[in-house]
């Protein structure tokens, strides 16, 4: 009788990891394992049911209107949201500013070796959420595993498609002398958020990240007053950014009233002890709507009537055709020109 020695039976492969392995992004039974156990079940429908090499999807009558954007916060979860409801939030608002209704997403993901699962898991279910609050649906994905020490935990790409309604014609080369403009909601919460949780800052009162699906809120909108003229989410760089992008793109002046500047009690505080310019700070759930004045009160109402919009604020207007600058009336009464940071104020907040 032949006797064997325990220690040289051939064990089982380990099925269930706490942490990402090198062997995820192979493309074998653990890669199936990850996506039929964590991404099928978070992401289910009918599309990404599929299971081909892409999606075939359905389309409607209108423009198409598609988007695509990658996501690198850090840290990956922060008070208000995390890296995943982000990027779904982030590439919805995006169409949703060209006038599109947002239908379909797509999502890859880039993950580093020794990420943890439970992370993950907890990333996907909030994307998954996300999704469904904004009413679009994730058809099509991809992972990649990279070795550890040359990511940085979990990276995430974002396409998304939607349909512009005919009628609906939102372009930054829209804003024209006398719109006013107007920002949705409180500025700079999502850059004070992320970098008081990454830099442990203690502040008192907690800040919690903007981050938002705008759709709705913009649906709304474009039907109560389908004279708007422009639509931008103002995330990296913030309202500074953006208004400078518009202004050069239409060739026009635009001047904005700092004592008009919907900015929270804790975000002020903040920017004036670590010496920042809260309209250079990022935003994740707000937009800034360019309007004829005639249409500016109902455009208020229409915005204050929806959880996301209820400090929405005219903040100024668009004064003359020029070459493309952003000034500001200071709360001392003077003149400033409002620029582009050229640097990087607050790195990784998206």
């Amino acid at each position: 009788m032949i006797k064997t020695n325990p220690t040289q039976i051939c064990p089982l492969p380990i099925t269930d990891y706490e942490q990402i392995m090198l062997a995820h992004g192979g493309g074998g039974k653990l890669t199936q394992r990850m996506i039929e156990q964590l991404f099928f079940p978070a992401f289910n429908n009918e599309y990404l049911g599929q299971e081909h090499d892409g999606a075939v999807i359905p389309v409607r009558e209108g423009r198409l209107a598609v988007t695509t954007d990658s996501f690198v916060v850090n840290p990956i979860i922060f008070p208000g949201g995390n890296i995943g409801d982000l990027a779904i939030n982030g590439t919805v608002n995006d169409l949703a500013c060209c006038g599109a209704v947002p239908m379909y997403l797509t999502a890859s993901f880039i993950l580093e070796e020794g990420f943890s699962m439970a992370d993950l898991k907890r990333i996907v279910d909030t994307m998954s959420i996300a999704a469904r609050k904004a009413g679009v649906k994730i058809v099509t994905g991809d992972t990649k595993v990279v070795e550890k020490g040359k990511g940085d935990g979990i990276y995430i790409n974002t396409s998304g498609i939607g349909i512009v309604p005919d009628g609906i014609d939102i372009s930054p080369m829209n804003a024209v002398p006398g719109d006013v403009v107007i920002v949705s909601g409180l500025i700079g919460q999502h850059g004070i958020t992320v970098l008081s949780t990454r830099d442990s800052l203690g502040f008192e009162t907690e800040i919690k990240s903007d981050t938002a699906p705008l759709n709705g809120m913009i649906s709304d909108l474009l039907a109560a007053v389908p004279e708007v003229h422009v639509l931008r989410d103002p995330t990296r760089g913030g309202v500074s950014a953006t208004l400078n992008e518009i202004a050069r793109k239409a060739q026009v002046t635009i001047e904005i009233d700092e004592a008009l500047l919907p900015v929270g009690k804790q975000v002020s505080a903040a920017c004036d002890l670590l010496g920042l310019d809260p309209l250079c700070v990022a935003n994740e759930g707000i937009v800034l709507v360019f309007v004829p004045e005639s249409q500016s009160e109902k455009a208020i109402e229409v915005l204050r009537n929806n959880i996301w919009g209820r400090n929405a604020a005219v903040v100024g207007r668009v004064s003359a055709k020029g070459h493309g600058t952003v000034t500001l009336k200071t709360l001392y009464g003077g003149c400033r020109i409002v620029d582009v940071i050229s640097g990087e104020q607050l790195p990784r907040i998206c």
